[in-house]
């Protein structure tokens, strides 16, 4: 989201970079954003967010009028004020591609670069991944629950803020929703937008019959119409008898949609109306406080249900709506770096990730070690941005919905349901990691 103000970050980033400033400490910095623990409902998260990230980066400076306010602050001293007029970030990003499979204690994400320019963008880094990163694994489950079916984003409205909604829209399109209500979206990222109508439409007309044909009218080339304003089997039967009349004027409904009440029972009995009726081509679309499990649960149940409205619920990860996550300095000045803190100890220096796969393509676990560790595997985390500038354009969300769709297909089966695995997916910390980390601890004087 580009033009956006630095300030838009937490205060002691700047409290932090002004103590920096004045020690005159400003070596070599290397951060890591990762998820300590899987939410207890997720059997594995979906790396997003990272093309945000790089356009802060590449775009975020002090502002003349920003400049002046932290002056006038008076909380600064004015000369390291100054000082802010000339910060860029100009250091290098690795990470993972968005869209990839990842766990625990996994780099999604790392930072080299001088401490102070590390430091200040820890807050929207944090605040950009893991909201997409949250949303994109929430949407995922979804399509895993779904399969064959249409997933549109429906979430905007109910969505906590407008960027919120905006980027939930792309995260839920890169892990293999169809397309977004959120036309900004459309235009931004070129995702496929879909609406139908809302109830009021039908109320400000004097037959729900009229307003179907009018709205039909108004788009030609194919519509979806709302049927449970009223009652939702009349409105079914209604649209038996007005659709010829309809397709003789070279209009077409291509679906009906549902949005309250016993969705499979009512899909049952429209459906049954539908075809009896000759139109067995319209499809049904549902909607309404959906999640994953209400997918499950409605498709298990052999609701004839094509297509669904997928909007609170997945948008704000309702039932788990928060990833516990950090972006943590692993070393400072050449030396190795972890925090100790009881339930939230790290591990020290530059890593990489190594994933195993079985004769059948499925992940059977990854390796954590340090970056010099060559193992002969590749390591999931890859170079993006090197002195503040890309490395190359990002992918287009094409691109990342495949990636996705293979990284899916690849997950050991017990990963790909929506209950908690009884087995988790395994990650082994090298020996070379449990030794940095050890000079880690023999540094900041601790017995080991």
């Amino acid at each position: 989201m580009s033009g956006e103000s630095v300030l838009l970050t937490d205060l002691y980033q700047l409290t932090m970079l002004q103590a920096y400033w004045q020690r005159g400490m400003n070596d070599t910095a290397v951060f890591e954003f990762f998820v300590r623990k899987l939410p207890e409902q997720r059997n594995f998260l979906i790396a997003a967010g990272l093309e945000q990230v790089l356009d802060h980066l590449e775009d975020t400076a002090f502002s003349a009028e920003e400049i002046g306010w932290l002056r006038q602050s008076g909380r600064f001293d004015p000369d390291f004020v100054d000082s802010l007029a000339n910060w860029r970030f100009a250091g290098d990003v690795d990470a993972l591609p968005e869209g990839t499979v990842c766990f625990a204690d996994e780099p999604l994400l790392r930072i080299v670069a001088p401490i102070r320019e590390a430091q200040l963008v820890e807050t929207r880094i944090i605040n950009l991944l893991q909201l997409q990163t949250m949303v994109a694994s929430k949407a995922a489950r979804c399509v895993l629950a779904a399969p064959g079916r249409l997933l549109v984003d429906f979430g905007l409205r109910r969505s906590h803020g407008a960027e919120a909604g905006l980027l939930s829209a792309r995260a839920s399109y890169l892990a293999g929703f169809g397309g977004t209500s959120t036309i900004l979206a459309g235009m931004r990222w070129g995702i496929p937008l879909f609406g139908t109508m809302a109830h009021s439409f039908i109320e400000a007309h004097a037959s729900e019959a009229e307003a179907f044909a009018n709205f039909a009218r108004s788009q030609p080339t194919g519509t979806t119409l709302l049927i449970d304003t009223y009652d939702t089997e009349q409105a079914a039967a209604k649209l038996v008898g007005l659709v010829p009349r309809l397709t003789a004027e070279g209009l077409r409904v291509n679906a009906v949609r549902l949005d309250s009440g016993d969705l499979g029972e009512h899909a049952r009995r429209v459906r049954a109306i539908l075809d009896a009726g000759g139109l067995s081509a319209v499809r049904i679309f549902a909607s309404g406080n959906l999640d994953e499990y209400r997918l499950r649960d409605l498709l298990r149940g052999g609701a004839p249900i094509d297509g669904f409205g997928v909007g609170t619920r997945m948008n704000t990860s309702a039932d788990k709506p928060y990833l516990d996550c950090a972006y943590k300095l692993q070393e400072y000045a050449g030396l190795p770096r972890r925090k100790r803190s009881e339930g939230k100890l790290t591990w020290p220096g530059r890593k990489r990730i190594c994933r195993s796969f079985n004769a059948d393509g499925r992940m059977t676990g990854d390796t954590l070690t340090v970056a010099a560790d060559r193992t002969g595997q590749p390591d999931l985390i890859v170079p993006v941005m090197r002195q503040g500038r890309r490395l190359a354009p990002s992918p287009g969300l094409g691109v990342i919905r495949e990636h996705v769709r293979a990284e899916l297909a690849r997950l050991p089966e017990r990963l790909r349901e929506l209950d908690p695995a009884a087995e988790g997916y395994p990650l082994t910390v090298s020996e070379a990691l449990r030794a940095l980390a050890r000079d880690a601890d023999r540094a900041s004087g601790l017995d080991v």
